[in-house]
């Protein structure tokens, strides 16, 4: 089984309620490291403006690419469900290889010479049975997780969206639902 997230580019709004709840669960402090960090997209100018947003975290990819960057095998995936998680540990301090090759960015550092930290799916609460906090935060019920075969048959197939990197090497855990941008024939 692989968890995952669904997200619906179409239903938020950026109101950054899932990383500011990320970060009051996880007492990651203000500053750089955010375990969920939102991306924003603008095009246009007005009237003509599309905006649109892109809620992230580690991805818990299938085929994750900061395993094999981390030269002190200090990242793992676990067989039981996907999720992947870093040994604070055994981490380099200042290294950063896993975020160099991580597409996603996931990899986070409160400073230059902090070890790296990241969205570990709420594993407190998802023994508990519950969702992470990013999901049940969210206003406008724009992510959900689970497992991905559930997710799939809930939500389709995966697909890309704006501002999401090419998903082919290391193929994320997580089903997008794009907010397409406008056609010009659509415009009033």
């Amino acid at each position: 089984m692989q968890l995952g997230f669904y997200f619906d580019q179409r239903r938020c709004t950026g109101c950054y309620t899932c990383v500011v709840a990320c970060k009051q669960w996880n007492d990651v402090p203000a500053g750089p490291a955010s375990w969920r960090w939102l991306a924003t997209e603008e095009e246009g100018r007005f009237p003509d403006l599309w905006v649109s947003h892109l809620s992230l975290s580690c991805c818990h990819c299938y085929d994750p690419a900061c395993i094999q960057a981390c030269p002190a095998s200090a990242i793992s995936k676990r067989d039981q469900d996907g999720i992947v998680l870093v040994d604070r540990e055994a981490c380099i301090s200042g290294c950063r290889a896993c975020r160099e090759a991580c597409p996603y960015h996931a990899p986070q550092f409160r400073d230059d010479s902090s070890k790296m930290e990241m969205c570990d799916f709420c594993l407190d609460r998802l023994e508990e049975g519950k969702k992470p906090l990013c999901v049940v935060s969210c206003p406008l019920r724009a992510l959900d997780s689970g497992p991905m075969e559930e997710l799939r048959a809930t939500y389709g197939g995966a697909g890309l969206a704006p501002g999401f990197p090419d998903p082919s090497k290391t193929r994320p855990a997580i089903i997008l639902r794009a907010k397409h941008r406008p056609c010009a024939a659509d415009s009033p």
